[in-house]
């Protein structure tokens, strides 16, 4: 059996580099896609718990450095305490979730389901990424950062808020209700109380 040649494997490694050349910027545009796609349904399903929590609680997880004030363990006048049934969510501290660990559940029944089994974490978590989350109990904003400024929901209002969405500056989200992104949660509850 013959093998090649040098001007055949030349050729050969010529066509292979081809090929790589021009499906690599392609392979690497489909996974920047598919960690945005998963930022975006991460977002709706924060977005769908919250929901939820509130039409059974009346209330949204106040927030606090950017993270959701509503996980273990519970303080009541300094104290570590038990949540009790016969109190209501604001006569508790609580501590802050962490993305990808923590779950949104009911804190007072342990045997509900949760709203959300595990809140999720950016998919570049390990690289410093993060979600952010602002609420003030009737309100709540969640943000997120897209690496593609092509997607629809990347918005460049969001980004003059300049919101820390770990070590990126947070560029789309949610909110509840007709709230809108480009601002905070005080000014919008100020623009419609002069409205009024």
């Amino acid at each position: 059996m013959k093998l090649f040649s040098k001007e055949e494997t030349k050729a050969v490694l010529l066509i292979v580099a081809v090929i790589i050349a021009f499906s690599c910027p392609n392979f690497i545009t489909s996974l920047r896609r598919a960690r945005d796609a998963q930022r975006k349904a991460d977002i709706g399903s924060i977005y769908s718990a919250l929901n939820e929590f509130q039409s059974d609680f009346g209330s949204f997880p106040l927030s606090k450095g950017g993270k959701i004030a509503f996980c273990p363990p519970f303080v009541k006048k300094g104290t570590i305490v038990l949540p009790d049934k016969d109190s209501s969510i604001s006569d508790y501290d609580y501590s802050l979730c962490e993305w990808g660990t923590d779950s949104i559940s009911d804190l007072f029944d342990p045997s509900f389901p949760p709203y959300l089994k595990i809140i999720p974490q950016d998919p570049y978590h390990s690289k410093g990424r993060d979600y952010y989350y602002l609420s003030n109990g009737n309100r709540y904003q969640i943000y997120g950062s897209l690496e593609g400024k092509e997607e629809d929901e990347y918005d460049e209002a969001i980004i003059k808020r300049n919101l820390p969405c770990g070590n990126k500056i947070c560029n789309f989200g949610k909110a509840y209700g007709n709230i809108r992104l480009d601002i905070s949660i005080e000014e919008y509850e100020n623009e419609i109380r002069s409205k009024i």
